[in-house]
């Protein structure tokens, strides 16, 4: 690891329901702005946790953000979804819940797209 903001290795995961699901997620740093990263295909937090490059890039974001990732509904570690069932788009990206759990209105917040 470089120098700057320790990484547990380890995520302190939390859970968000949405619906009758629930939602994994962790809040990384303490940063004046919220920036909830919003996955890739088969992208879960224990996977980038376990990625080196990753986890230099959140070193680096929690220097100016409180930086808050997800599992998508059916992925990692947030619920499995009923066989055949196929979510919409808004199910299937969460931001909004979790970033409505993590800081309703008291904080300035963005989405972040990322691999």
């Amino acid at each position: 690891m470089s120098e700057g903001v320790a990484q547990d290795p380890t995520p302190d995961v939390r859970y968000a329901k949405s619906g009758d699901l629930s939602i994994a997620y962790e809040v990384l740093g303490s940063g004046p702005i919220d920036l909830v990263h919003v996955p890739g295909f088969l992208n879960t937090i224990e996977g980038r946790a376990a990625a080196p490059s990753i986890a230099r890039l959140y070193e680096y974001v929690q220097r100016f953000a409180r930086l808050v990732n997800f599992d998508k509904r059916g992925s990692g570690l947030s619920d499995r979804l009923a066989p055949g069932e196929i979510p919409s788009l808004e199910e299937r990206v969460e931001a909004s819940t979790v970033r409505d759990l993590v800081g309703p209105g008291s904080r300035s917040s963005s989405a972040a797209g990322m691999p």
